[in-house]
């Protein structure tokens, strides 16, 4: 298959509405995009990703009256949070319809829903009338793509269209939640923090990342968000200086040999931009290894260690 890489909404929408998947811009990361509505259309993601089927796939929408037909029930504090944060990185997990086909929710009763806020692909949204499917637009347990040509190194063959629209600006992936004894829980860190959360909820929401019982949505695999290169959380030693890269939040004059910086002024906002981008790369620095200096736990941190320590764990089996 032909990959092309373009800017025409018209043509990335003519290929969706065919049944074919399409790469898409957001402002978290790059999806793999098909029409929600099309079996078919959906099982090509997961061929196109090598994803596995017990993985449920998110639903995008254009805003919450057209979501509600695929939903059983969309609780009240959802649509306080949804008021605050959307469009937005924020996924709900929620009770689906029998609109949802059971190969986007992995056969579960829940369905993850959310409303992207990057223009593009509102407009498409919109234009389309219905819900996309899309998971991350890479293969299934590497890198996620924040511009396209990540994904069109990792998925060029796979997909016959990327629809650029720049790179990601917030460069994690959407924060995931769900309900748990009517109290709100955190079911994957991501752009948008739990102290952020907490202002309107009143309460620090419980953190549930792991896939205990199985996994109920994105992001929730132990390896997941991997480099090809082998990666390692802290700082290199002295005897790897020169054979491989450390990457660091922010402008370390100490280290030696190969050296990334996420942000010149150690923003984590813009270090969570620019996170994959480096890790990319990293990996392409044909270096033997590569030391990520540790986060702090809190905010962005969380999501950020956490992706982390995801693409680490393939290489500590």
């Amino acid at each position: 298959m032909n990959t092309t890489l373009g800017t025409d909404l018209q043509q990335a929408l003519g290929l969706i509405q065919a049944g074919l998947t399409v790469a898409v811009p957001t402002e978290t990361v790059y999806g793999l995009a098909a029409d929600a509505n099309n079996e078919e259309a959906v099982q090509s993601i997961f061929e196109a990703k090598g994803r596995p089927t017990s993985n449920p796939l998110i639903l995008h929408f254009d805003e919450l009256g057209t979501a509600l037909p695929y939903t059983a029930a969309f609780p009240k504090i959802f649509e306080t949070l949804y008021a605050a944060f959307c469009p937005g990185p924020l996924t709900f997990i929620v009770p689906k319809s029998s609109l949802v086909s059971g190969l986007i929710t992995g056969g579960q009763d829940t369905v993850a829903i959310r409303f992207p806020k990057h223009p593009i692909l509102q407009e498409l949204l919109s234009q389309l009338g219905r819900p996309l499917a899309a998971p991350s637009a890479n293969l299934y347990g590497q890198l996620s793509p924040t511009s396209a040509w990540h994904v069109e190194a990792q998925l060029a063959g796979r997909i016959p269209y990327i629809l650029d629209g720049g790179s990601c600006n917030e460069g994690l992936e959407s924060t995931i939640i769900g309900l748990i004894d009517d109290q709100v829980v955190v079911y994957r860190y991501g752009s948008i923090t739990p102290e952020a959360l907490s202002e309107v909820l009143g309460y620090l929401p419980a953190a549930k990342v792991h896939a205990e019982g199985g996994v109920l949505t994105s992001g929730m695999v132990k390896h997941h968000y991997a480099t090809q290169t082998p990666l390692f959380l802290g700082f290199k030693p002295a005897e790897e200086h020169q054979t491989a890269v450390q990457i660091t939040i922010g402008p370390e004059q100490t280290v030696a040999g190969p050296h990334l910086v996420l942000s010149e002024n150690a923003s984590l906002i813009e270090a969570a931009r620019n996170l994959y981008a480096v890790l990319h790369e990293a990996d392409a620095a044909q270096v033997q290894k590569i030391y990520v200096e540790p986060f702090p736990n809190y905010g962005l941190g969380l999501a950020m260690n956490d992706r982390l320590l995801r693409a680490a764990a393939k290489f500590h089996q």
